[in-house]
């Protein structure tokens, strides 16, 4: 293992009052100082600048007016890397502010300077400290948490692990029950019920957006813990499997690097259905998407815009780009290729997505072909 995220709650952070935990973020950098002496390079993303915002301006419950919510970000944002700044001191080790939104992820370019600047932070011995941009982008405030935003960093920086510490032991049964549930080998409609919203009056998401989170690490190869912060300065002991929480492996999909990209990052703007056998050829045999096995398209897309494949019963399989708008992608469904490029003579090529441009979203298992 080389690299790891830790993804830090609201609660971990501030008090339900909006001022700094100087204890708990104090242990938290304890933590990370044990991970870097054992040679990992640490990312972390924290929440908690709204929070210490509305304690600034007297706000006792999260603002519903979303300009009373920026300004909140703009001025806990540098309450929040004071504190990291005062608390790294102890431990000889700097850290960074790296504030991104939705879009940073959804062009490959932007998405790569990204990469290339927590590179060069991380071979500089540097923590970056990642949080949303929630002081200038109406979307971001609506994006939930900074929970999946640490997947998408996670995937993009080829973490091994992201660790999710929160204010839960990890994922329960039940909010009755409260039995903790210690390893989770595949996210399916009942996992995903388990999980529950927040009442904190600072945070947003619960448990239902570090599901959300856990579903796109997982597929892009990264490893998931989510547990409670109070393990927050033995850190290294969820490294060595030793740590109370729920786990979540990594699944075995053979994605490269743009791959990922196209699976995870970008907002797609719109759906193609595919056939059973376009199912198949695509998901076992790497095969591009052709008209042939198009049903119908939804959504309003150009050339070149990123699409979801579904199969017939409007599951993601997919995603691609798409080398026809709706509109001509109509004009063809069901064409064969020669067809295809009588119809759109603009076209040299018949494929409708291309198998380089086209990223499976579900694992190989032996069998399941027929």
């Amino acid at each position: 293992m080389k690299r790891v995220v830790i993804k830090l709650g609201t609660g971990q952070l501030s008090s339900e009052n909006g001022q700094i935990r100087e204890e708990k973020l104090s242990q938290i950098c304890a933590g990370i100082n044990l991970l870097r002496k054992q040679g990992l390079e640490v990312l972390v993303v924290s929440s908690g600048a709204v929070g210490l915002g509305m304690g600034k301006l007297g706000y006792t419950s999260r603002p519903n007016n979303l300009s009373q919510l920026r300004a909140c970000a703009s001025i806990g944002q540098s309450e929040l890397m004071y504190a990291w700044k005062q608390a790294s001191i102890k431990y000889d080790f700097l850290t960074a502010q790296i504030l991104l939104t939705r879009e940073d992820f959804n062009e490959h370019a932007r998405s790569q300077k990204v990469r290339e600047t927590l590179d060069s932070l991380l071979q500089s011995k540097v923590v970056p400290v990642v949080n949303e941009n929630d002081s200038i982008s109406d979307d971001e405030l609506k994006f939930g948490d900074n929970d999946v935003l640490s997947a998408l960093l996670g995937s993009l920086c080829q973490a091994e692990l992201l660790i999710i510490l929160t204010t839960a032991k990890g994922l329960m049964t039940s909010a009755t029950s409260h039995v903790l549930i210690p390893f989770v080998s595949e996210i399916t409609p009942e996992i995903e019920r388990m999980a529950e919203g927040t009442h904190s009056t600072t945070a947003v998401g619960g448990m239902t957006t570090k599901i959300e989170a856990a579903k796109v690490a997982t597929k892009s190869g990264c490893a998931v813990f989510i547990g409670s912060g109070n393990i927050a300065g033995r850190l290294p002991s969820i490294i060595d499997g030793q740590a109370e929480g729920t786990f979540f492996p990594p699944m075995g999909l053979e994605l490269s690097q743009r791959k990922k990209w196209l699976a995870f990052f970008p907002s797609p703007r719109g759906s193609i259905e595919v056939d059973s056998g376009a199912c198949r050829a695509i998901l076992y045999n790497g095969a591009s998407l052709l008209a042939s096995g198009v049903v119908r398209a939804s959504g309003s897309f150009a050339r070149s815009d990123v699409v979801s494949i579904v199969d017939p019963s409007a599951k993601i399989i997919g995603r691609g780009i798409s080398r026809f708008s709706r509109n001509e992608i109509e004009s063809i469904i069901g064409c064969d290729n020669e067809t295809v490029l009588q119809k759109q003579p603009w076209s040299n090529r018949p494929e409708v997505v291309h198998r380089d441009l086209l990223a499976p979203l579900m694992p190989k298992t032996k069998g399941d072909e027929n």
